[in-house]
């Protein structure tokens, strides 16, 4: 069977951290696949507003998910202070992929992680193209 690849590009938009909480941990007494992706949400809001947008507020578009992949590499545990770099990445017509390198606070690769976003008009509940001052910003930070 072949496995999810996640490839992560050279450049980054912006780095958060995150704490792994005690409520992130799993049986395995790790943290948990679901509570990754949540922290990836974390991160996304980070990334977000450091660019003066939300995920209801993109210069008049809102977003939507439409697929995730993560990669795991590593395990995290409680008290980890999760370091994401995340770039956007792929953009097209109506969105963009972000990605997420996920590292702990000692260098050690925890997750390689993907999340494809589309623009979205909650209202008409529709999918609508991505703005055009949203494209420049992203490409001129690159």
């Amino acid at each position: 069977m072949a496995r999810v690849k996640v490839d992560i590009p050279e450049h980054v938009h912006f780095e958060a951290t995150v704490p792994v909480r005690v409520t992130d941990l799993n049986y395995g007494n790790h943290l948990g696949n679901d509570a990754l992706l949540s922290i990836m949400h974390e991160a996304r809001m980070q990334l977000l507003g450091h660019f003066g947008w939300s995920e209801l507020s993109l210069a008049g578009a809102s977003m939507i998910m439409a697929d995730v992949a993560i990669e795991y590499k590593g395990e995290g545990f409680y008290g980890d202070e999760l370091t994401i770099k995340l770039a956007f990445n792929d953009l097209n017509k109506y969105g963009f992929d972000i990605t997420y390198f996920i590292l702990n606070q000692n260098g050690k690769e925890i997750a390689r992680a993907k999340t494809g976003m589309l623009c979205f008009n909650y209202q008409e509940r529709k999918l609508m193209s991505l703005p055009a001052e949203v494209k420049a910003k992203i490409e001129t930070n690159a």
